[in-house]
Parts: structure tokens; sequence; C-alpha cells
């Protein structure tokens, strides 16, 4: 057929085209792609915080029948790793740091000791570069290059300290208990309550300024007729996706070919071509599906390079695939953060002053900064506004993106703080917002590419039934149970990076797209089928979208809620210059493969690269939602439960409604576990993570949620993309937690201000 009207399929709530694959097993994750002759590696990790590892005794695990080598700081191979200033790059590609730092390695016997005096520069965050517009923080991951078994220091209990190679995993994992390693120690640091602060020139959170400052607080604090003053406290959460990070490492003489799971292909590939020296044609990565990232897959981390490492080391394709305890610390998390927020306003309700400080730790490898404090420079209108950061080195692996790194941490505060100063004025939670709602950019000046979060209270407000709350704590009550309700604002950027596709249509009609973008579970090859059928005017079912080999036009990791905005503009600018190729050479009575074959019968092709336009100099980018929470609370034993959430969310053009809903869903579901359930517990000794499996860190099951009532406001924001949307992957957490614990102080009275709440926190 010709390319023409058909019924509206961008939008549509259709199924995943990629569903029956992953309900049958048919959908090949990284660790199931079959590979000739493959070995396994498993990981060796530190069993001390803080110290050296003065000798390996490997003499046992190279008897195991089937072992090929067994890798340490010792012997293993030099990686060619740049030096600090070289590794910041301006694009995406590290996501997080290996666990142990830069230095040359060099041969040694098993058991052999340590050569003295050696140190290395501890890694940097890549915050230099290209710098994002004024007022948008980039979230592209840093360039950090993963160094690992470089030299004897150990930072972190848990740190990767040697590999296992053996024909089998069950070698490799005998082999790996009996490797026997003897530290000098030292007292690690891990409270960071007594650990001193960074220097100040240190603290340099990604795409922005440690202290930013508008206006006059003092001036504005002294003008305020109320004040409230209160301290916010998030724990360390852990990444716990349902895939655990794997990687196959195959080498062809000097090419490299990684299946692994990673939510930025090119990321992993640019990351690791230089570990090894290698130009990035050098390496093809290869991730046609991934089980969960949420931000911690989004660049190379130390088993890719282990992995590799071990491949070149034996001659064999090797498969890593880390335990669930080897996913707390080597491949990062949420840190704590410790927020203390100041807000003055008049006895109206106008916020006169904004003070948010917030101190988050990191660890002794590199300087990661939790942007905690992103939105409260814009999403109130105040005049005076000041925020700052600090870091605190830890004896702990090193944090990364956690979903929506930052916001989720700082609405949890902030938005407790606007509804303890609601209470103070006696006002209304959404009164008081309203009175304070920004209808500019109150950091940069520039309009709204767009907002409807006016839209968000009243329609949420009205799903819930608001109005029929009673406004004073502990004053409702169903049965035994005490019934809270409580409701925080959401927001979250819009951002587009650069992006390419190529788009084929073939002598049959069908057509082919490609994009090197990745599919992390929320419908990649769904959506951007849609987004491409509905550019050519074709039905959906006629096209095939491909993803995830680097061999692809480059597309940015699937992090910071880029992909919709980014390959989605990519996939359609393309899209509709093939139909303006195809229109061009076809005749008025023929249709678009008869017009094929009368050319020759060869596949029409286009390829295209986009990137933002003016409009991201020009206008604020940001999604904006409201949450409504009920709880109810046993007043006898302090437990929670959360019968139902309703939320609003204006996130730009919906590509498809059932995607886009579930996205929200998941959102809202980690939100509660924030609120109420997750914390990485260390040993306050050894620095061991206590609870490194899914048995102790309590993340939400079916049990702990109710009804999620998701409701999007029609917005179509060609500001942002060129297909009108926003992205809708991380906003669904912000908010969630200080909704929660909102509702908590209505049913009870009592306000907690340190997550996760628990009992304890509840019946204190």
């Amino acid at each position: 057929m010709r390319g023409g009207s058909i019924s509206p399929v961008l939008g549509a709530p259709i199924d995943r085209v990629d569903g029956r694959l992953k309900v049958t097993g048919g959908a090949r994750y990284a660790a199931e792609i079959p590979v000739a002759g493959v070995a396994h590696g498993v990981v060796v990790t530190s069993s001390v915080a803080k110290g050296n590892v003065v000798s390996m005794d490997t003499s046992a695990a190279l008897r195991v029948t089937g072992v090929r080598a067994v890798l340490n700081p010792f012997n293993a191979p030099k990686l060619a790793v740049p030096s600090r200033d070289q590794q910041q790059s301006p694009q995406g590609g590290g996501g997080a740091n290996s666990g142990a730092p830069v230095q040359q390695s060099r041969s040694a016997q098993a058991g052999q000791q340590a050569p003295q005096g050696q140190q290395a520069p501890q890694s940097q965050q890549a915050q230099q570069g290209q710098q994002p517009p004024q007022g948008q923080a980039s979230r592209a991951p840093a360039m950090r290059v993963p160094t690992v078994l470089q030299n004897t220091e150990v930072h972190y209990n848990g740190q990767p300290i040697g590999l296992v190679v053996a024909d089998t995993l069950e070698a490799a994992m005998e082999a790996a208990r009996l490797v026997t390693v003897r530290y000098a120690t030292e007292r690690p640091v891990l409270d960071m309550s007594v650990a001193p602060r960074n220097p100040a020139d240190s603290v340099q959170p990604l795409g922005g300024q440690r202290a930013i400052m508008r206006g006059d607080v003092e001036a504005g604090l002294r003008e305020a007729a109320t004040r409230i003053d209160h301290e916010y406290t998030t724990p360390l959460e852990n990444h716990n996706p349902m895939e655990v990070h794997n990687t196959v490492a195959v080498w062809d003489g000097g090419q490299l070919t990684l299946y692994t799971s990673t939510q930025g292909i090119f990321s992993v590939r640019n990351t690791v071509a230089r570990a090894f020296g290698l130009q990035p044609s050098a390496v093809r990565v290869v991730s046609y599906f991934t089980g969960g990232g949420f931000g911690s897959k989004g660049g190379a981390w130390s088993h890719e390079i282990l992995a590799a490492m071990g491949a070149r080391a034996t001659g064999r394709p090797v498969k890593l695939m880390l335990t669930r305890r080897q996913m707390f610390g080597p491949v990062g998390g949420r840190p704590r953060t410790v927020q203390r927020i100041t807000l003055g306003a008049a006895r109206d309700g106008t916020l006169t002053a904004i003070r948010h400080d917030s101190t988050s730790n990191t660890s002794t490898l590199e300087d990661w900064v939790e942007p905690a404090t992103t939105q409260t420079r814009l999403l109130y209108a105040c005049p005076n506004v000041e925020t700052q950061y600090d870091l605190i080195r830890l004896n702990v692996g090193s944090p990364t993106f956690m979903r929506a790194p930052g916001e989720s941490t700082g609405t949890f505060a902030l938005e407790s703080a606007m509804d303890e100063l609601a209470y103070e004025l006696k006002m209304d939670p959404i009164e008081l917002r309203l009175k304070n709602y920004a209808d500019h950019d109150p950091e940069s000046g520039k309009p709204w590419s767009s907002k409807s979060l006016r839209e968000c209270y009243a329609l949420a407000s009205a799903r819930f039934g608001w109005a029929k709350r009673s406004a004073t704590p502990r004053s409702m009550s169903d049965r035994n149970w005490l019934v809270g309700w409580g409701m925080a604002t959401a927001t979250y950027p819009a951002r587009r990076a650069a992006a390419g596709a190529t788009a084929r249509m073939m002598p049959d009609g069908s057509v082919v797209v490609r994009a090197g973008s990745q599919e992390i579970g929320c419908g990649t090859y769904t959506v951007m089928s849609q987004v491409a059928a509905d550019a050519l005017g074709i039905p959906v079912e006629r096209v095939r979208f491909e993803l995830g080999v680097t061999d692809m036009p480059e597309n940015p990791a699937s992090t910071g809620s880029v992909t919709a905005a980014s390959t989605g503009s990519a996939v359609h600018d393309t899209a509709v210059a093939l139909k303006k190729k195809l229109d061009a050479m076809t005749r008025p009575d023929e249709s678009y493969p008869d017009a094929i074959r009368r050319a020759g019968g060869q596949p029409v092709e286009v390829t295209l690269s986009t990137r933002p336009g003016a409009d991201a100099q020009q206008y604020s980018m940001h999604s904006f939602g409201a949450v409504f929470t009920e709880v109810r609370v046993d007043p006898e034993l302090g437990l929670v439960r959360v019968p139902r959430i309703v939320t609003a969310h204006a996130v730009g053009k919906i590509l498809n409604e059932k995607t886009a809903r579930s996205q929200i869903i998941g959102g809202v579901v980690w939100g509660i576990g924030m609120a109420l359930h997750e914390e990485a517990q260390i040993d306050p000794l050894s620095g061991r993570y206590v609870n490194a499996e899914l048995a102790e860190y309590l993340v939400p099951v079916n049990a702990d949620v109710g009804t999620i009532d998701v409701n999007f406001v029609d917005e179509n924001d060609l500001h942002v993309s060129t297909v009108g949307a926003k992205g809708v992957g991380e906003i669904g957490i912000t908010g969630v937690a200080a909704s929660i614990a909102n509702a908590v102080f209505h049913a009870t009275g009592k306000r907690v201000r340190d997550l996760p709440i628990r009992v304890d926190k509840i019946m204190a």
C-alpha cells in the first residue's frame, strides 16, 4: 500500500510487539545468547572495607579441574587507562566506577607479596566538557573508565579483587571459594555523622554548581511571618533489577564483542575501548533486551572489564554473571542524603525564602553528588533561594544514578517541608502550592516549553476526593485504622539528546527501522514501531524496529528519561524523510512497492542524525505531576498500609498509553518502597552489606500495593521533541515518598523525616 491515512496509531495502547518473545522465553538476554566454547568467570571480592591486599594464595584454586586462570592484582594485565583529566568527557560513557582505582599491574606468582609503596590517583567523576543549557542540568552518564585489579588497595567491603575463569560455572565458583587473601587492614570510615566533609572545591554536581543562590535568603527569612527549619534523611538504597549484571566477552584477534546487560551500548563501547587502548570501532556491544537497570546499567562497570580481561587471558569467550550479593557495592546505588530545608512565608502563604542544603555520601574512589536540590530552585516561585551540596567520603561502593536521581530524594524533603508549612499556616496543601505557582522558570527566567501542573492538581484531587478531607491530624479513621490523606508535587526534567536512525522500506512494503538504543523494559521496540508507522502512514504491523547493537546509528543511553524524546525524534524524522523520498519516486496510481519494483526492486533507505534545536536554549523543559495518597495506620502496632494512590502527570504526548501507564505504576511502586521499605544496611565495623539479598533487602510485594489510579493531562510539547513527548520513565517516583509521609502525619500526628518509615519511628 501507499502511505496514507490510517487509524491513529501514535498514543494507542497497543500490546508490546516483543511481548510474545518475552513470555515464551524467546527474548534473548545477554547471558542467554549462545557462544561456542564459552568459559565462566566468577568474581572474587574483598572481605574488608579498607586496606591493602598483601597476598593472594591461589594455589588451591588453580588445582580445581577446569580452572583456566585466576587473575588478581599481582598478575592482571595492565589496562590502558588514561589520566584523570583525560577521563573527563562531555558525552556520556561511563556509568559508574568499578571499585578499584587506576594502577599499573605486575605479574606475580600465587601468594606473591604486593609491591610496596605503590599509590594510584583516585578516579574522578567526569563533570566537565559541554555545558547544558542555562538552568538545565545534564544527566548524561559520565565517562569514567572502570579500573580493576590494577593495584592492591581496598576501598570497600565487596570490592572486586580477583577473577576465576574455568570451563564450568561450578568449577569457577569452587575455585573462587578457595582463594585465600591476606590483608593489611585499616579502620574504615562508615559513619556520615562523624566523617569529615569533602573540601568545597571537590563538590561538583554533574552539570551544575555546588552552591547556587538568587536574591537574599536572610532578608527573606526576616520578612517571613512563619518559618520552618527541619532535617530530612534518606538511606542508602541498592539496585536490584531482576536481571543481575552480566557480560559475555568474545575476542576475535583485536576485535572485542560484548554481549552485556546495559542501558547504554555506546557508553559501554566507548569506556571499554578506552580501558584496553582500542579504537571504539574495535569494540562491538550487543544488548537486545535488558532485564531492568534503573540507572545502574547506564554505563560500564568492572565486570565488563573483567570479562574482557579474562577472555583475553584464556583465549576463550568468558561469561560473567554477578551474584545477588555482588550487586551490593560494585554496581552502585542511591547514596544516603541528609537534607536541611528552611522555608519562610508570609501569612497568606507566599514564600519569602527557601534554603536547601543536601549532604550525601560518596565513595573514596570518586566524588559522586546526589543532585537533590535541583527541583527546589524551580518548582515554586520565590525571590530568595539558596541551595548547596556537601559530600562525605565513606568506605562504600560508588553511588550512581538510581531512578530519578536527585529528584526522588529531593522531592521527599521539599514536599514534606511544604506540607509542614501548610500545617503551620493552617492552609490546604494544594492551596499553598497554587499560591506559589511558578508561571515561568524562576531559576532561569525562561518560559516553560509547556506546563500543566494546575490541571494535574485539579484532576488528581478530584479523582481522589480530596475535598472530603478533614484537615486535622488523627481525625479520620475506619474501624481500628487511622486514615491519613497526603499529597505532593512531582517533577522531572525533560531532556533530549542527539540520536540517529535508519529507515528502510523493503520491496514488499514492509519497513525496517534501526537505532542504537536499548530495550530496558519500557517498551522501546513497541513505541518506536508506532512512531515510525505514524510518520509513514502505514499499519504498525508493517514496521520492524531493531535496536541494541553498536553497528546501528548512535543513540544516547536509556537514562534520564531521554529515549522517547531523543530516539523518538530520530525515528520520526527519519521516517518522514523516507516517506518524502518514496513519494517523490511514486506515481499517483502506484503503491510504494510498485514504485520500488519499477525502480529496480532494491530497498529504499534513509539515515538521519537529529539533535535538539534552538528551543533547548529558549525554553525551560520539565514534566510535572501530582500524587495523592491514602494510608491506614494501626495505632497499636504502627503498621502502615497504602490502599490507594491517585496520580496525574503532564509528560508531553503519550506515545503508547499502556506502556506509559505501566511506567508510572512502576515508579509509584518504587516510591512506596522508598517511603516504607528500602534501606541497604551496612555493618558499622566491617563495612559489609548485611542485607545483600532479596530476602532481607525489602521491596514492595503485591500485598504492599493497593490501587494505583494513573491519569495523564494531554500535552504535545513540540519544543522538546518532534514527537511531542517529554519522557515518562522517572517522574513516576518523584513526590511519592513525600505524599506517603504526609499522609502518615495526617493519620497519626507523627512527622517522620527519616526514611524509610517503619514501625519504630511511628511508635517512638
